[in-house]
C-alpha cells in the first residue's frame, strides 16, 4: 500500500538529493523492524537513512499503553538504523533523518512536549553514537515539499512517482488556468 509520507521522502531524496537507489520499508536482517526510507547517492558516496512520522492531527505521537512514548520509540528506531548503517553502509557518508510535518511546541512545563521530545531524541543519539539526527520537521518539511513542487513545475516529462505526478499535474493545471483566465 502506498504510504504518502514515505513516497514524499523517497521522492525528495531521488529528485532533489540525486539518489540513484531508493528503498522504502527496508527490513533489517539483524534486528526485527524496518527502516522507512534508505537512499544512496553513488556519485557523492552519501546514504540517507530516514524515519517518517506523518501524524497530522496529533503531531508526533507514539504511545505505549496510555503514555506518550516518542523519545523511547524513536531513540530505539534510530539506534537500530545507525547500527544497520554502520554495519552495512560504512563506506558512505551517513545522514540520519526524521521527517515529520507537525511537531507541536507546548509549554516547557507540559508533561508532553513534542519539541522537547525531538531535542531529547537528538541528545540521546548524540550521546550514544556521536551522530546528529537531521530533523526535517515543520518549516524544513514545508521547504522540502516546496522543492518537490518546484521540481515538478519545471519537469515536462511524465514523472513516474505518483506523488510527483500529482504535483506536476497541479502545477501544470495552475499555469494553464492562469494563462486561460488572463487571455
Amino acid at each position: 500500500m502506498l504510504n504518502i509520507g514515505e513516497e514524499l521522502v523517497a521522492s525528495y531524496l531521488e529528485y532533489i538529493k540525486g539518489c540513484e537507489f531508493v528503498q522504502k520499508n527496508l527490513y533489517t536482517p539483524d534486528t526485527q523492524g524496518e527502516i522507512d526510507v534508505v537512499a544512496i547517492n553513488l556519485k557523492e558516496k552519501k546514504v540517507y537513512i530516514c524515519e517518517v512520522a506523518i501524524h497530522l492531527t496529533t503531531g508526533l505521537r507514539y504511545m505505549k499503553a496510555t503514555k506518550q512514548n516518542n523519545v523511547e520509540k524513536l531513540t530505539d528506531k534510530f539506534s537500530k538504523d545507525i547500527e544497520y548503517g554502520q554495519k552495512y553502509l560504512r563506506d558512505y557518508e551517513q545522514h540520519y533523518m526524521l521527517w515529520s510535518p507537525v511537531i507541536k511546541k507546548s509549554k516547557d512545563t507540559s508533561i508532553n512536549c513534542q519539541a522537547r521530545d525531538i531535542e531529547q531524541i537528538g541528545k540521546n543519539i548524540k550521546q550514544k553514537y556521536n551522530i546528529d539526527i537531521e530533523f526535517v520537521i515543520n518549516d524544513a518539511f514545508h521547504e522540502a515539499l516546496q522543492a518537490l513542487r518546484a521540481y515538478a513545475r519545471k519537469e515536462t516529462k511524465e514523472l513516474k512517482c505518483p506523488v510527483l505526478r500529482l504535483l506536476q499535474i497541479e502545477e501544470t493545471l495552475g499555469r494553464h488556468l492562469k494563462i486561460n483566465t488572463t487571455a
